[in-house]
């Protein structure tokens, strides 16, 4: 049978979800363990691959088994062979046409950015940093052009896989909790460190560096030498994966759980 589940894990213990020789993956982990309940091998598949430091409060997967376990197998007994780092939250059996991946209609990231003169002690590698006041209204209007049908490759690692560089973006909310300021993206689908990228340049307008017309600009241009740098990864979360309402799977499909951090 098919068996999808919800997977929460902090990137800071991984370098990054893709399985890898040496083991250190969230894959290698997740896989060592579902193993452990199958006794057999076990393949995962997840919605979207993330990079070394980045987290995930919901990440989606699916997997293939002969083994005949009730759900809680694969969430209780699999989280027993666990590092603390990382664990299944739910497990249910879907049609054999559901893929984790493919079947995604659209996901949702979250960056959450401490903004204080001081660096982070108790959110140390769960959030990004920058010191320095920060133009939430300013850096609204420049994310406000991100939104529609757009070629990202400004924003696009010179190592990223994707075929195209366009993406449909659903929406960019930018707003601000005390000394935290939360990036919201919700799109089809995200090209390699494109909201790192993102982040890096709303930054820039954040502090003045840039006017906000200057995210379109970047847009127009198609060219990442001109974008800000790259934002660290640390106060990036996978947070949503959106499928049709077909599978019976949490939310209706709606699969949204944004991370649960000491926030005001």
């Amino acid at each position: 049978m098919r068996v999808a589940i919800g997977v929460e894990y902090d990137g800071n213990a991984f370098e990054g979800w893709q399985i890898q020789p040496h083991g250190r993956t969230v894959q290698n982990a997740v896989e060592h363990a579902l193993a452990q309940i199958a006794q057999v091998p076990v393949k995962l598949v997840c919605a979207g691959r993330t990079d070394t430091g980045v987290h995930a409060s919901m990440q989606v997967a699916h997997f293939d088994t002969v083994a005949k376990r009730p759900l809680e197998a694969w969430v209780r007994g699999v989280n027993s062979h666990l590092p603390a780092s990382v664990c299944v939250l739910w497990a249910v059996e879907v049609d054999d046409d559901f893929h984790a991946r493919f079947s995604a209609e659209s996901r949702r990231y979250r960056y959450v950015l401490l903004n204080r003169r001081i660096r982070p002690g108790l959110l140390g590698g769960r959030v990004g940093w920058t010191h320095g006041p920060l133009d939430e209204e300013a850096m609204r209007s420049a994310a406000a052009c991100l939104v529609g049908e757009h070629d990202f490759t400004s924003f696009r690692a010179a190592e990223c896989q994707a075929k195209s560089p366009v993406r449909f973006m659903h929406s960019v909310e930018v707003r601000r909790q005390g000394d935290i300021v939360l990036f919201d993206f919700h799109a089809n689908a995200f090209l390699h460190h494109m909201i790192r990228n993102l982040v890096g340049s709303l930054v820039f307008v954040g502090k003045g560096r840039k006017p906000a017309e200057w995210m379109a600009e970047l847009l127009a241009v198609r060219n990442r030498t001109l974008a800000a740098p790259t934002f660290a990864p640390d106060g990036l979360y996978l947070c949503g994966v959106e499928y049709p309402a077909r599978w019976p799977l949490p939310g209706g499909g709606r699969i949204i759980g944004a991370p649960q951090l000491l926030l005001p």
